[in-house]
């Protein structure tokens, strides 16, 4: 397929740059009035597209089965299409406070630093990108903090705006790890940092841009799609028998570049590290076995998945890289249900959703999405599609 095939009109109202919320307006003690938000991340508005009879649901439905008119379902609604025996698959990679505002040496000139990755944790380099890029060369010193205490040396140019980092800090590794995460934020993406009036990601962001089962750090983005599942609707699904395999690929920057190509067979995707236990193979294959539905939370467990799946079907045990990507058509062979965010237009999320549902099948729901007030992005609503 076309680039050019990917693309469609998103208003800019339709970004979401906080995730779904509610707010109260309370008086502080100086009689000012303030207003508090509240993170209700199960609360989004939700979207089923049925993959072979191509219906679209939208609307709650009263005791007659009718649609009922202003009543969007939320994302709770999920369970209402899963039973005992079904498996989620969820990416349980952690969020780190990736982006860091320093100064640079003699000239105090504002940089903003983005970590990626740690090369060497005794040497304390850091794979990094750096803007503005064009001040920043080899041997230049960067500093993060009013005491000067945290400082980084560039030693290599890897790409236009990538370097490598060393930071001179002579401490244990914890401690140094400890204090420079103490000086980042959460890593938002750009279209969110870039149109909020602050310029910055708020505290609260490291808490609302992390799923709540994340456990193995690396990513420098969220799998936004599992930010909508609370500690409540986990429960629940706890105690309808639903099960929940968890795989890690370390989320990268990969889906947020623009693809220069119009044929979709010539881009590159960025690499990223992944693993799949044992564990995650047995409660995902007896599933399949069982006849049962396997629901891949979002693109990232898509994109693994398809990465460690066999020519059997059957998942398998995986540790390394992958740079998969994935667009119409294409022939999935593991899960049957998936779970995505609302995508921006010609971003290797939206192709992958689209070759997951169809390309007709979610252009239209884009459509309908759009017409509807639904919210895009990573704090965007959801959708849910299904093989039936």
């Amino acid at each position: 397929m076309k680039l050019s095939q990917f693309k469609y009109k998103l208003p800019e109202d339709r970004i979401a740059l906080y995730p779904h919320s509610i707010y109260h307006e309370i008086e502080n003690d100086h009689g000012e009035k303030e207003t508090w938000r509240l993170t209700r991340r199960d609360e989004c508005r939700l979207m089923v597209v049925h993959r072979r009879s191509e219906q679209i649901d939208m609307l709650r439905k009263d005791k007659k089965g009718k649609p009922v008119k202003g009543e969007y379902l939320d994302f709770r609604n999920v369970l209402d299409y899963f039973d005992e025996g079904d498996t989620f698959v969820f990416n349980d990679t952690k969020v780190f406070p990736a982006r860091l505002y320093g100064t640079k040496e003699k000239t105090d000139a504002k940089i903003e630093v983005f970590l990626l990755r740690e090369l060497n944790a005794e040497m304390r380099l850091w794979d990094v990108l750096v803007e503005p890029a064009r001040k920043i060369r080899i041997g230049n010193k960067l500093f993060f903090d009013d005491t000067s205490t945290m400082v980084a040396e560039v030693v290599d140019n890897t790409t236009s705006r990538g370097r490598t980092l060393r930071f001179l800090y002579d401490c244990p590794h914890d401690e140094f790890k400890r204090e420079l995460f103490a000086l980042g934020e959460a890593p938002l993406p750009r279209y969110i940092v870039d149109r909020r009036e602050s310029g910055h990601a708020d505290p609260e962001d490291m808490d609302d841009f992390q799923c709540i089962f994340a456990k193995n750090e690396g990513a420098v983005t969220a799998p936004a799609t599992g930010l909508h599942f609370s500690r409540e609707m986990m429960k629940r699904m706890e105690i309808r028998g639903i099960n929940f395999a968890f795989i890690t690929l370390h989320c990268g920057l990969g889906c947020f570049h623009d693809i220069e190509v119009e044929d979709l067979t010539k881009h590159k995707m960025d690499s990223e590290q992944m693993f799949i236990s044992r564990e995650a193979c047995d409660m995902v294959n007896s599933t399949k076995e069982a006849g049962h539905h396997i629901c891949a939370v979002g693109s990232s467990v898509v994109k693994a998945t398809e990465t460690a799946v066999g020519t059997d079907g059957f998942l398998k045990e995986y540790e390394g890289w992958t740079n998969k990507f994935i667009f119409p058509p294409y022939d999935f062979g593991l899960a049957d249900s998936m779970i995505a965010n609302f995508y921006h237009p010609q971003s290797p999320l939206l192709m992958e959703t689209a070759a997951f549902g169809g390309y007709d099948l979610i252009m239209h729901a884009y459509e309908l999405a759009i017409e509807n007030g639904y919210m895009f992005g990573s704090y965007g609503d959801a959708m849910l599609i299904l093989n039936d």
